[in-house]
């Protein structure tokens, strides 16, 4: 009888976002396969979950994968954790997920947190239909794809780094145009949790103004859609205080 595997969310910032089913399932597995065993070993540790760890992560996640499926074919059960949010969303767990469907193996990927969602909710843009496109190519093909996400009719969601958001704002102006109503939140969950609402150049201009911290996620409303747009001053909020 094969083993299961479990995709398990991690925080992405308030450890109170960890659920009880996956503290429980983390307990009952044979392993769990981690991004970072160190960044992992705290998170486990805080929760007195004590199981073998193995190293999952974008450098090795080729020749990890079939010894893992070999594993599960053989009755482990095994979870994958990353090092915060959902396994394969923007992070290790596609190929795992792929070897695993195309051998039958049962697969269970729990409810939680996940950075984009609770982004996506307060940005007050159309959240019927959205486009998650993740991150952005560093340099071949960025521009393409830009240009392929600014015809798009739906919202659009990105993650980005700190130390690109300033270059990623100014193309969104460019391709998205001067139009484009957009949201950035930062620190999910965290304590300095901040979302900034308004049009690109206010975005821009808050941008460049502080040094910004923490994974952000971008939730953008093209210039077309942003016509039927409420126009309204830009806001802040802070979860935490």
């Amino acid at each position: 009888m094969t083993g299961i595997l479990y995709f398990v969310p991690t925080p992405v910032g308030n450890l109170d976002d960890m659920t009880f089913r996956a503290i429980k399932v983390l307990r009952e597995v044979d392993y769990i396969l981690c991004e970072d065993t160190r960044t992992s070993g705290v998170l486990l540790k805080h929760f007195e979950i004590s199981k073998p760890l193995k190293s999952y992560h974008l450098h090795n996640e080729h020749q990890m994968t079939e010894r893992i499926v070999d594993d599960l074919k053989n009755g482990q059960n095994i979870a994958i954790i990353t090092d915060a949010g959902t396994p394969g969303i923007s992070d290790p767990g596609f190929l795992l997920s792929k070897a695993g469907a195309d051998a039958e193996i049962e697969m269970i990927c729990l409810p939680g947190a996940t950075a984009f969602v609770p982004a996506l909710v307060v940005s007050g843009l159309p959240n019927n239909e959205f486009l998650f496109a993740g991150f952005l190519p560093q340099k071949k093909g960025r521009q393409t794809k830009l240009k392929q996400l600014a015809a798009e009719k739906k919202t659009v969601v990105l993650y980005e780094s700190p130390h690109k958001i300033n270059t990623t704002l100014e193309q969104i102006k460019e391709f998205f145009g001067e139009d484009a109503r957009i949201s950035l939140s930062r620190e999910i969950s965290k304590k300095f949790e901040e979302t900034k609402r308004g049009s690109i150049n206010e975005l821009i201009d808050f941008s460049k103004s502080k040094t910004l911290k923490g994974e952000i996620v971008l939730v953008i409303n093209n210039a077309d859609m942003a016509k039927g747009s409420a126009d309204e001053k830009p806001t802040s909020t802070n979860k935490y205080k």
